[in-house]
């Protein structure tokens, strides 16, 4: 998970002269790249969502300010298929049996979960979600000794996964507390290991179900054991909840090669139990800088890292092709982590330009993934802060208002999505005629025609500078961006006077043609 962001006075210059009526072109005496489009030639049909995840920390607990106005954003962002996540910092936050049944007795407890959830669900108003409780009780693995966790349930520790092996190997302990958790929030309560009834009241829907989380790394499993794990959860929990679906493997790096046999043998329904669903399976990318890497230098190297998990990308997607065709594919953790996120001694503020430049990363990885045929784009995350990954945040931490990162999911969920028709769009460069998918152009382009019938185009500035466009038609057409002037704002919107106009600095633009 990983932001960057950087003001320049330049930048700022030039774009007042564009927010009071003067274009760039008057302003540089530049000329002005050309989107040309041929909308009845079309290249593909986009099947991607995009979304955002949401991770339990402190910062999500009810009743906090900070939790009331990001959830209430998620609310009126209106995106399916969001991801929560309840995960291993916060045991006591995350899972729902931190004792091992004994004795007749068992020691359920949803005091401090319930009322995340519930606001969760509040906030996802019926749409479906992705509901995944990655941490798994550590009391369910062989450990040295008892592993402990801190009293007070905001403090983060590190180490409460340990295990590698867990004790009942027949995996029932494990599926048992799956599909109690589930039967928990979606059939009113559960029989325990005892059988005593435990009642919730709530009767929730949860249209997704992700099996475990980056299971490459947590637990040190290899691919043949997460996948009999994956076989025992989800049919186990499919007699609690049959109409669940389920996603499976969340893998880790998504942008390493040497996973990638992890993929080929999931995707193989020969390697599960008969009957095991495949509904869809997902996988994470973060690009980060080093420390050493100045600002100025994140621009590059963002989208050069995006590139080569693009490439990573595309191979999965053969495999979904050539071993289970109908399974669904899902980046449910896209963005950028900065250094100074893991490393305390090297903290720093950070700049500005970060978060649009994340989002501007986001926004061209959304459109690069729907040709690939991705299935649901998840931005990553609604709430960081110092000490819990503060560069993935999708709010201000102290006030829950939306930034830049936020926004740009925004105007995507506004404006694309499943059903839209990709056409083709060619952008010619100043310099060198490059195709708008040339990774040495600053400008990308890629024109849609939605599935209510309206014509827009898509536009992402790669680099710092404002940069002028030209799209034959367009003056009239409205647009809406964001860039570093709006920055926390919402999406902007204007009407274009004429076909050619500017993109600030690592913004994002949808222009609706008429």
């Amino acid at each position: 998970m990983q932001t960057k962001l950087m003001m320049r006075v330049g930048v700022l210059a030039a774009w007042a002269m564009v927010a009071s009526g003067l274009g760039v072109s008057q302003a540089h005496g530049a000329s002005a790249e050309h989107v040309s489009v041929q909308w009845s030639q079309v290249t593909g049909a986009s099947l991607a969502t995009p979304t955002l995840q949401v991770v339990v920390n402190p910062l999500l607990r009810p009743p906090s300010p900070v939790a009331r106005r990001a959830l209430k954003a998620v609310q009126r962002l209106k995106a399916n298929d969001v991801r929560f996540v309840p995960w291993l910092p916060y045991p006591q936050l995350a899972v729902a049996e931190l004792y091992p049944p004994s004795q007749g007795k068992t020691f359920w407890n949803f005091k401090l979960i319930d009322p995340m959830v519930r606001a969760f669900m509040h906030a996802s108003d019926d749409r479906p979600v992705i509901m995944n409780f990655s941490t798994i009780p550590e009391w369910m693995f062989q450990t040295k000794k008892p592993v402990t966790w801190p009293k007070n349930p905001d403090q983060v520790t590190w180490k409460y996964e340990q295990g590698t092996q867990l004790r009942d190997e027949s995996l029932k302990t494990l599926a048992g507390y799956y599909a109690r958790l589930v039967s928990w929030y979606t059939r009113g309560g559960f029989h325990d290991e005892y059988g005593h009834w435990h009642a919730s009241g709530y009767h929730y829907k949860f249209a997704w179900w992700e099996v475990l989380n980056e299971v490459n790394f947590e637990h040190h499993m290899n691919v043949k054991e997460y996948t009999r794990w994956y076989d025992a959860i989800t049919k186990a929990i499919h007699k609690v909840s049959p109409d669940t679906k389920f996603v499976g493997m969340a893998m880790a790096m998504g942008q390493s090669p040497r996973f990638l046999p992890w993929y080929k043998y999931f995707l193989n329904p020969r390697n599960h139990a008969p009957g095991t669903p495949l509904d869809m399976i997902s996988f994470h990318f973060y690009a980060s800088p080093s420390a050493k890497a100045s600002p100025s230098q994140w621009p590059d190297i963002f989208f050069s890292e995006a590139e080569h998990f693009l490439t990573l990308a595309s191979k999965v997607a053969q495999y979904r092709k050539d071993e289970s065709v109908n399974t669904l594919l899902n980046v449910d953790e896209l963005g950028s982590i900065l250094p100074f996120d893991t490393a305390p001694k090297l903290v720093r503020p950070i700049p500005h330009m970060y978060w649009n430049l994340t989002g501007a990363m986001y926004a061209y990885l959304y459109v690069r993934l729907a040709q690939l045929g991705i299935n649901v784009v998840g931005e990553s995350q609604l709430i960081g802060y110092p000490s819990q990954f503060p560069s993935v945040s999708m709010v201000n931490w102290t006030t829950g208002v939306p930034n830049a990162r936020f926004r740009v999911l925004q105007l995507l969920v506004r404006n694309c999505g499943p059903g839209d028709k990709m056409v083709h769009t060619n952008v010619a460069t100043a310099a060198q005629g490059a195709q708008s998918g040339d990774q040495a152009n600053q400008l990308f382009a890629q024109a849609f025609v939605t599935s209510a019938g309206a014509k827009q185009v898509l536009l992402v500035n790669k680099g710092e500078s404002p940069i002028r466009v030209s799209i034959p038609g367009a003056a009239g057409a409205q647009e809406m961006w964001v860039d570093q002037i709006t920055g926390s704002k919402p999406p902007a919107t204007r009407t274009l006077p004429h076909d050619e106009f500017s993109v600030g600095g690592l913004g994002v633009a949808v222009v609706k043609l008429k």
